[in-house]
């Protein structure tokens, strides 16, 4: 156990799920944790826009990812493991994964198609078969996870390279999905210290116009304008760039409220309605400033869960960087 979470520690190895948390530090919790039983849960619940990175993973290197599982059981003494799959993955993958598993017990399991399902109480409760709501938080699931017992979840880039951690084999890399209007889209494993700027120019995706980009996630992520891209990709490894001069701010705003609408629990006003409210004021075109701050204010302060809280950060950004409506 303390040879690979030391392992992990000196390779300080992030989290690829976008909270970048020290994966030896969340692995080392979930060991010394107390209870009769523990879990591992492998989460390419990854459905976010733009955001297209686990699938290529598990396209071409499911069998890393399970040995990662497989080293992740072993280590916190788990008796069983989920992968957990958004309905797309597990389409795709399903047969592929099984045949590599054989008779290891990891478990498939589909998550509705909805973004809140990646969340990763969400996860516990929906495997267990309750609402697809979150929990209150703490306790945290490395302490009260999947049926009431310490579990740890982690995401697929992350147990691939906790893989290759433990070869000897891991070069301070990460993936990076590219897409947007750039001639060359698709998944790149680069350097993790990589500034945005690099990865597009690394992969020859460097605009040749006046552009902004989303950095993160293509719904939840971050708006950069082209002098702000000489820092580290965040989040989730996307990069989506626009033209500025061609794309549609309200259009991909209205994209957004969709989303978040159609992939949250319904479960607190302030989101629901909150983001209802928004994508109003979104498709009407028209932006007061007092009223969209003060919606920004009500999401980040008062919603149950991340979706919410996070919600508001792109159309601020776009609105403000982009529309420079205020």
């Amino acid at each position: 156990m303390a040879d690979i979470i030391s392992k992990l520690k000196e390779a300080n190895l992030l989290g690829r799920g976008g909270a970048a948390f020290p994966t030896g530090l969340k692995w080392e919790s979930v060991a010394k944790a107390s209870g009769e039983k523990k879990y591992v849960i492998c989460n390419a619940s990854e459905g976010e826009p733009n955001v297209f990175k686990d699938d290529y993973i598990l396209e071409h290197y499911a069998a890393e990812v399970v040995e990662g599982i497989v080293l992740a059981m072993e280590t916190i003494g788990a008796a069983e493991a989920y992968i957990y799959l958004n309905p797309h993955y597990f389409d795709k993958y399903e047969i592929k994964l099984k045949e590599i598993i054989d008779d290891k017990p990891i478990h498939l399991f589909k998550k509705p198609p909805y973004y809140i399902g990646g969340e990763e109480t969400v996860a516990c409760n929906l495997i267990e078969g309750k609402k697809m709501e979150p929990r209150q938080k703490p306790p945290f699931i490395s302490e009260v996870g999947l049926f009431g017992c310490p579990t740890l979840m982690n995401n697929v880039e992350t147990f691939y390279y906790v893989n290759k951690i433990n070869k000897g084999e891991y070069k301070t890399t990460r993936f990076y999905s590219v897409n947007g209007e750039v001639n060359n889209p698709g998944v790149y494993e680069l350097s993790a210290e990589a500034t945005i700027a690099d990865v597009l120019n690394q992969t020859n995706n460097f605009p040749n116009f006046n552009f902004f980009i989303q950095v993160g996630g293509g719904a939840s992520g971050e708006i950069l304008l082209a002098d702000e891209i000489n820092q580290p990709v965040k989040g989730a490894g996307s990069i989506t760039v626009y033209n500025q001069e061609t794309a549609d701010p309200y259009k991909i705003m209205a994209n957004w409220a969709d989303f978040f609408l159609n992939g949250n629990c319904d479960k607190c006003v302030p989101c629901r309605e909150g983001i209802y409210r928004l994508r109003e004021i979104i498709l009407k075109r028209e932006l007061k400033k007092e009223e969209l701050e003060s919606l920004f204010d009500v999401l980040e302060k008062a919603s149950f869960c991340a979706l919410g809280r996070g919600a508001a950060a792109p159309f601020r950004g776009l609105i403000t960087k982009v529309l420079k409506a205020y």
